[in-house]
């Protein structure tokens, strides 16, 4: 046994709102995003491009009394907080509008969603190149978080300044050393023409970092992370939220125990697997802040289709963790038959649903199914006591039942489930009922 330290639940900064005045602000910012994905929700065909249908477009801007430009903004931002869903020409409210109203939490995630696409909702300027503009978004967090510890306004002079720094340590991170005549790396002593053009580059770069500058502070505004006065930005509440929201992400990413981030999904799964939930699902943040959401979800859902069944409930258990942006791919491994009892709890969480109810979704044979690959967890990494008293689990009433229902539902691990419940039980008659219920299975005996 080893002792693990938790860390205490940190506290936001000093003066942050609680969090259902952030929801409100949210809510506020919103608003138009909202009133446009119930229209679009009820209304059938309204264009499957990133823009409204020219048709669409119009008859939503006369439905909600507002302007094509409003209409658009706010459908964009919709999509982009998960307030609608496009399938094909349809468009469906998303689970954060069902949850709009009642759940405050659904209502920062949404937010906190459009916040991390805020370079999408401002277009960048024209005729920079798309590496610049890439470079500008990866140095933003920077200059948020120079702003989260100012806790007031910052010059856009200071923010210049910061952004062409982190700009050039992203080009010396990637050996980017300006080459000069021929290819090679200017020399000691330039000639005054050479000097000249070098310059006259500097001058370029820093008025195009100037010109990114603004566009990300508009962009940044145009979400309500900061507002902007003369000469100067201040984060909002739900800004300075945001943002130390992240940091803290970063600082749990760096607490977790020695080499785990490091570690394979089996591997950290298989760390956790005696952790109580809170303490796990840190570890399950520590461990996904160190990864793109793709590569994780990826990792994840690879390991959930192996044969440890211990480790295909804790992968969901991860994933639950890591929420909407695994959503696509929760729902494109509802054919698979081994995981699609855990998707379908998951989404059916995922939607809303309370954990204790989500077991409603599952038809009679998927709950079955989920009941031995529990057993067989159980069975690999339990004590027999457990695998006993999951005999109580079971969605059937009686013991004959269950092996009757258990017998039909072809799980590969069957016979070894039913071999270890009936070396575990203490009833004699029960146990002889289930090692027979094994040799059947075994033998493909009736």
């Amino acid at each position: 046994m080893t002792t693990r330290r938790t860390r205490p639940a940190p506290r936001p900064p000093e003066g942050t709102p609680p969090r259902a005045e952030l929801a409100r602000q949210a809510r506020a910012v919103l608003a138009d995003a909202v009133r446009i994905a119930h229209w679009a929700a009820g209304t059938p065909g309204p264009g499957t491009a990133a823009p409204l249908a020219a048709h669409a477009l119009e008859r939503a801007a006369t439905a909600l009394e507002l302007s094509p430009a409003q209409v658009r903004a706010g459908w964009d931002r919709a999509r982009l907080a998960g307030l609608v869903e496009l399938h094909g020409d349809t468009a469906r409210p998303g689970w954060r509008l069902r949850a709009w109203d009642r759940d405050d939490s659904a209502v920062l995630r949404g937010w906190v969603a459009l916040f991390d696409a805020w370079s999408l909702v401002h277009a960048a300027p024209e005729g920079i190149e798309a590496g610049a503009v890439a470079e500008a978004v990866e140095a933003v967090p920077q200059v948020l978080s120079l702003l989260q510890l100012s806790a007031g306004p910052v010059t856009v002079p200071a923010l210049l300044d910061l952004l062409g720094q982190r700009v050039a340590e992203l080009h010396e991170e990637r050996c980017e050393v300006p080459l000069g005549p021929g290819g090679s790396a200017p020399a000691a002593s330039a000639a005054p023409a050479e000097t000249a053009a070098a310059t006259a580059g500097d001058r370029r770069s820093a008025d195009i970092n100037a010109l990114l500058l603004d566009w990300a502070l508009e962009g940044l505004a145009a979400v309500g992370a900061l507002t902007l006065g003369k000469g100067h930005a201040t984060l909002t509440p739900l800004g300075n939220w945001a943002v130390w929201v992240k940091l803290e992400q970063i600082c749990v990413a760096a607490q977790s125990p020695a080499g785990n981030i490091e570690q394979s999904a089996a591997d950290m799964l298989l760390g956790c697997a005696r952790l109580t939930p809170g303490p796990a699902r840190d570890e399950y943040r520590a461990w996904l802040a160190a990864r793109t959401v793709g590569s994780a979800v990826g990792e994840l859902l690879a390991v959930a289709r192996g044969e440890d069944a211990l480790l295909r409930g804790l992968a969901f258990e991860a994933l639950r963790v890591v929420g909407a942006p695994a959503e696509p791919e929760v729902r494109a491994v509802l054919a698979e038959p081994s995981l699609r009892p855990y998707a379908l709890l998951w989404l059916a969480e995922y939607e809303g649903n309370d954990p204790d109810d989500a077991q409603d979704v599952l038809s009679r044979e998927e709950a079955t199914w989920l009941w031995v690959d529990t057993a067989a967890a159980v069975a690999d990494h339990g004590e027999t006591g457990l695998l006993v008293r999951h005999l109580d689990s079971a969605v059937q009433g009686t013991v004959p039942a269950l092996l009757d229902e258990v017998r039909a539902v072809g799980h590969p691990r069957t016979v070894q489930v039913l071999v270890a419940l009936a070396a575990a039980h203490p009833d004699p008659a029960l146990a002889k009922a289930v090692r027979r219920a094994a040799f059947q299975v075994h033998t493909g005996g009736a």
